[in-house]
């Protein structure tokens, strides 16, 4: 049976929830970043990993999202089958990955971003952490306007993709989402989805 390898509170949530979208049977399995458990079927020691059932691994976000969107097209969890269609499912693949992920490591881990060895630099490095976040979250909440979801087609991986990097929002930027409505609403949307709320249950041990 497929198998993703997940932690709390990580990227892999969007994967997690992808599979619970698709609802083919699949395993999950908490995991510690670098753990022993991890480490042997990843050795890079990173979340999510996925493992079909021949032992094929696959690992990054992304990539992971699409393969499960293509392998289930009968899911409707691509984002639509024509070429543009395809490369704005990319572009926005690419913008959670390269730029909103990205803009949260300065305040995940200020301290690969200075080499002060004190409090005050670390708190100025999470502070540019949270205007870059800032600016990304802004992209986002214009092209939400009058829109559900993020792709044309409808509810997509690349809807699953933004939720845990909204959650983190939501705990780290000053004011949270107030600043951004229609992501709010997003968040919002997806958040009540009985099979996120299994997903969110099941992270938390419930």
């Amino acid at each position: 049976m497929p198998t993703l390898y997940y932690a709390v509170g990580a990227c892999s949530l969007a994967p997690h929830v992808t599979l619970e979208w698709i609802g083919a049977p699949y395993e999950s399995v908490k995991v510690q970043y670098g753990s022993s458990t991890l480490l042997a079927v990843n050795p890079v020691g990173a979340v999510p990993s996925f493992r079909e059932d021949d032992g094929w691994l696959l690992t990054q976000c992304g990539a992971i999202l699409e393969y499960l969107a293509s392998k289930h097209p009968e899911a409707g969890l691509a984002g639509g089958d024509g070429i543009r269609a395809k490369a704005e499912a990319h572009r926005w693949s690419a913008f959670f990955t390269s730029d909103v992920h990205a803009s949260f490591w300065p305040i995940f881990m200020p301290q690969r971003y200075t080499t002060d060895d004190n409090e005050a630099a670390r708190k100025a490095v999470v502070e540019a952490g949270h205007k870059l976040v800032a600016k990304q979250f802004g992209i986002l909440n214009r092209h939400l306007d009058r829109r559900e979801y993020i792709l044309d087609e409808g509810r997509s991986v690349i809807d699953a993709y933004s939720f845990p990097m909204i959650r983190w929002a939501i705990r780290l930027l000053p004011g949270g989402l107030t600043e951004y409505p229609n992501v709010q609403a997003l968040h919002d949307r997806i958040a009540v989805d009985p099979a996120v709320q299994k997903v969110l249950a099941r992270e938390a041990g419930k």
